[in-house]
C-alpha cells in the first residue's frame, strides 16, 4: 500500500504558506480561528498517515517471507517507527506541557457545540519563547530533527540513497538565516509567538516526520515488489483541501483520494454532496465558489470493487473549510485618539490586499498618504469622532472610530522646578516660563501667552505684576532682579496655548520661596 505524495504534501505546503502569511497581520480572534482550522487539518493528515504506515509493516513481512533475502527489508520497519515515534513523541510532550501551563482546554465560546474545545491559553506568547527559545526545546526540535533525518537514511540500500533521501522531508527552511533580528531558527519561529499559531508548525513538523516514515515503508516495500502485489481491504477518504481558510471572492479548492490509493485504482467514482466529480489516476478535484462567509461542509464519497471481497463498495467522509472576509486594519502608531493641531500617524493594512490598492477616507478630518501603508490625520473638532474608512482592491469598506482630543495641558516650570525653595542666584538669572507637554509622543510645543507675577518681600506689601508672553520683562523682570532670601514669587493666571487651540487655556499656578 502507497500513499499519494503530492495532493497531500502540496496541502501541506499551502496549509504552511497561509500559515505564515497570517502571522505577518495582527492576530484577530477570526485569524486564530483558522489556525484552529489548520491545526486539526493537520491532526486529520497525521492521524491517516498512522493508520496508513501502521499497516505497512505488515504487509511487508507478509510479503518478506517470499524470499529469504527480503528479511532484512523487513526488519527495517520497526527501527523507522521507532525514530519517528521518538521525535513526534517528544513535539506531543512540548505542545501538551504548553497547553496545561497555560490553563488547558475550555469549552470554545464561539462554537455552538458544546463539545467543541479551544485551548484557554492560545493567544499566550509567553509560553512558546519560554519553553521553545529561551528553555531550548526549540533547538532540541532542530537537534532531534537531524538525528531522525539520518536514522532514516541508513535505512535505504547504499545504490538508492541518492534517490531517496532527497524525498524525506526533514531539511529545516534556511529563510531563518537571513533574518537580522533572529539569531536561530527556534527564535525565528517562535520568539513571542502565539500559542494557538505555533500549534500548526509543530504538527506540521510532526506530518512532515511521519510522510518520511511512509517513504522509507513505501520504499521497502518497492524492494520486496509488494507495489505489484499487494491488495487492500480497508480504505480511509482523505480530503487535501488547498487551503482550510479562504476569503470572499476566492474560490475553495480541495483534493479527494483514498489514503491507500494509486495511479492504478480502476473503476473507481467520486462524488460531493450527491454531484459527481471526475477524477484522474485515483484523485478527483473539487472546487466551490467561496460566495458567502461561514463555515461549509461537504461530503466525499468514493465508490469501488473492493480487491479482495470483489464487491462494489463505498466509502465515505464529511469535511469541512472556512470562508472568512478579508481582515483589515487602521492602527494609530503613536495613540489610540487624534489630537487636533498635530499630525496623527496612521498604519493601513489588508489580508491579500497591496497598500497601493488600498484607499483611506475620514470624516472630521483629512488624511495625508506618507507611503507604504502609513498616512497622517489632521483634526480640528475636539469631542467628535473621526472614521477612517479602508476600502479598495475588493475589500468591503471597514470603520475604525478614533475619539478626537485637544492637545494637553502642559506643565509650567522655572528653573527646571515647579515650585519650592530656589537660591536668590538661580531664580535671577531665569529667563521666563517653560511649559512642557508631559508624556505627549507629539512633536508639538506650546507657548506662554501671559502671567501675573505676585512679588511678596519680608516686611512689605505684595507687589503685582502683569506680564505678556512667557519671557519675564518689564516690571516683572525686574521684580525678579530684587529676589532675596525669605522673598516669596507667586506666578499665577498662567495662560498658555497649543497647537490647535483657539484661545489660551489656564495652567498650574507656581510658587517659589527665596532661601
Amino acid at each position: 500500500m502507497s500513499i499519494p505524495k503530492e495532493p497531500r504534501q502540496l496541502m501541506i505546503n499551502v496549509m504552511y504558506i497561509i500559515l505564515t502569511a497570517l502571522l505577518a497581520l495582527n492576530v484577530s480572534a477570526e485569524i486564530f480561528n483558522a489556525f484552529k482550522v489548520v491545526n486539526a487539518g493537520l491532526v486529520k493528515s497525521n492521524d491517516a498517515l498512522d493508520k496508513s504506515n501502521s499497516q505497512l509493516p505488515q504487509q511487508i513481512a507478509e510479503f518478506s517471507k517470499k524470499k529469504a533475502e527480503f528479511a532484512k527489508y523487513a526488519e527495517r520497519t520497526a527501527p523507522a517507527k521507532e525514530a519517528t515515534d521518538e521525535y513526534t513523541n517528544f513535539i506531543d510532550g512540548i505542545i501538551k506541557s504548553m497547553i496545561d501551563e497555560t490553563g488547558g482546554m475550555v469549552p470554545d465560546e464561539h462554537s455552538n457545540d458544546p463539545n467543541d474545545l479551544r485551548m484557554k491559553g492560545y493567544k499566550d506568547k509567553d509560553v512558546t519563547t519560554r519553553l521553545l527559545v529561551d528553555g531550548g526545546k526549540g533547538d532540541e526540535i532542530e537537534k532531534k530533527l537531524a538525528v531522525l533525518k539520518d536514522k532514516l537514511s541508513a535505512l535505504f540500500d547504499e545504490a538508492d540513497k541518492a534517490v531517496n533521501v532527497p524525498k524525506l522531508a526533514l531539511d529545516i527552511d534556511p529563510a531563518w538565516k537571513q533574518s537580522r533580528t533572529h539569531k536561530s531558527w527556534a527564535a525565528y519561529n517562535f520568539s513571542h509567538m502565539p500559542l494557538g499559531a505555533a500549534l500548526p508548525i509543530l504538527n506540521k513538523l510532526k506530518n512532515d516526520a511521519k510522510a518520511s516514515e511512509a517513504t522509507v515503508l513505501n520504499y521497502l516495500m518497492n524492494k520486496i515488489g509488494a507495489t505489484t502485489d499487494v491488495v487492500f481491504d480497508k480504505f480511509q477518504v482523505v480530503s487535501a483541501s488547498k487551503k482550510s481558510y479562504v476569503v470572499l471572492g476566492e474560490k475553495f479548492e480541495t483534493d479527494i483520494f483514498l489514503s491507500s490509493s494509486s495511479s492504478n485504482i480502476k473503476g473507481m467514482s467520486v462524488t460531493v454532496n450527491g454531484a459527481s466529480v471526475p477524477n484522474v489516476d485515483g484523485v478527483a478535484k473539487y472546487t466551490a465558489a467561496a460566495n458567502a462567509p461561514g463555515i461549509k461542509k461537504y461530503n466525499a464519497k468514493i465508490s469501488l470493487t473492493n480487491p479482495v471481497t470483489k464487491k462494489v463498495e463505498t466509502y465515505s467522509g464529511d469535511f469541512e473549510y472556512e470562508v472568512g472576509q478579508r481582515s483589515a486594519t487602521v492602527s494609530a502608531d503613536k495613540m489610540n485618539v487624534f489630537y487636533v493641531g498635530v499630525d496623527n500617524p496612521i498604519s493601513v493594512a489588508a489580508a491579500g490586499v497591496s497598500s497601493n490598492d488600498l484607499k483611506v477616507s475620514v470624516t472630521n478630518g483629512t488624511a495625508r498618504n506618507t507611503g507604504r501603508g502609513q498616512y497622517d490625520i489632521t483634526v480640528s473638532n475636539p469631542g467628535a469622532v473621526c472614521n477612517v474608512t479602508l476600502s479598495g482592491g475588493g475589500l468591503t469598506p471597514s470603520t475604525f472610530p478614533f475619539r478626537i482630543k485637544r492637545i494637553p495641558s502642559p506643565v509650567a516650570y522655572i528653573a527646571n522646578k515647579l515650585g519650592g525653595a530656589v537660591g536668590n542666584g538661580e531664580f535671577s538669572a531665569q529667563r521666563g516660563i517653560d511649559p512642557r507637554l508631559e508624556g505627549f509622543e507629539f512633536d508639538a510645543r506650546c507657548v506662554i501667552q501671559g502671567f501675573v507675577l505676585t512679588y511678596v518681600a519680608r516686611r512689605q506689601d505684595p507687589i503685582i505684576a502683569t506680564n505678556p508672553g512667557g519671557t519675564f520683562g518689564g516690571q516683572a523682570r525686574e521684580l525678579i532682579s530684587r529676589a532675596k532670601p525669605g522673598d516669596m514669587y507667586i506666578f499665577d493666571n498662567i495662560k498658555a496655548k497649543c497647537p490647535g487651540d483657539n484661545a489660551g487655556r489656564n495652567i498650574n499656578s507656581l510658587s517659589f520661596n527665596i532661601r
